[in-house]
């Protein structure tokens, strides 16, 4: 099956170029993301690595109420605004409800439908509206070829500009498990596929505050099994002081650690591109 090409600005996922999705899980205070997004724009020039700058305005699946739950859609979006334009990079964020789709569309090149909301109908249905990009993360709960059907919705909407993105399985109780069998199968869709790499070694059921709530050990191997399965993109949350995050403390990679991460990354990629060919 012939492979789809979704253009984000510059950026053709799809094609043979690795793409780089990246930024602090939620969006904090300026300094932080203006701080991210300079080390990703030298990461960016340094290994010709096209980046989608991501962070959200609202995470809504926090397991408790005085978790940072973000800015909100206003200031958030007015955050990713100020990203965009000073560094030229095109910005991601997740919705959580279909109302937050046609404002966010004013700010976003990419829409995100989370993964525990891909098969909500309505929010599938009026980000397709907006014509903007929607990244649709695979469901823990749902087969991957099955990622077929929310493709379809949005497909149906007036809206085939899609990239789908892997982020593991629910297996057994609290852990994650990545498959590779996923990347070939939500590959046969025809759509680019992304590799959530950051968010695989999550450990639910531990706050994200706490050090044994992600498996930082598992990124490089899970990364490379990614690129060597054919992905086209990754997805890699990062923050300048980790530790000291809001959300997602245990998972997130240390900006300064990205490029030394990315090294291997990238090359195996080259491998399995002058392979396929």
């Amino acid at each position: 099956m012939s492979k789809k090409i979704v253009k984000v600005g510059d950026i053709e996922c799809g094609a043979d170029q690795l793409f780089l999705i990246s930024g602090p899980c939620v969006i904090e205070d300026e300094s932080i993301m203006m701080k991210t997004a300079e080390y990703l724009k030298k990461i960016s020039e340094k290994f010709d690595i096209p980046v989608i700058f991501k962070s959200s305005f609202t995470k809504d699946n926090r397991s408790d109420l005085k978790f940072y739950h973000g800015p909100g859609l206003e200031e958030g979006l007015k955050m990713l605004q100020k990203v965009k334009e000073t560094f030229g990079f095109p910005v991601l964020s997740d919705i959580h409800d279909y109302t937050q789709a046609k404002p966010a569309a004013e700010v976003l090149d990419v829409i995100q439908i989370p993964a525990y909301l891909c098969m909500q109908t309505s929010i599938v249905t009026e980000t397709a509206k907006t014509g903007k990009v929607i990244n649709i993360k695979h469901g823990q709960f749902l087969a991957p070829e099955n990622m077929a059907k929310p493709a379809k919705k949005a497909v149906d909407a007036g809206n085939d500009q899609i990239i789908l993105t892997e982020r593991g399985y629910t297996f057994g109780y609290n852990d994650l498990i990545v498959d590779p069998r996923s990347f070939y199968e939500m590959a046969q869709t025809g759509f680019p596929v992304v590799f959530d790499v950051t968010h695989s070694i999550r450990k639910y059921g531990i706050p994200s505050a706490d050090p044994s709530g992600g498996a930082r050990e598992y990124l490089p191997v899970l990364s490379r099994a990614g690129v060597a399965a054919g992905i086209d993109g990754i997805f890699i949350e990062t923050h300048p002081e980790p530790e000291k995050a809001l959300c997602d403390a245990a998972s997130q990679l240390c900006i300064t650690d990205l490029e030394e991460f990315l090294k291997p990354v990238i090359e195996f990629h080259n491998l399995e591109v002058k392979y396929r060919k």
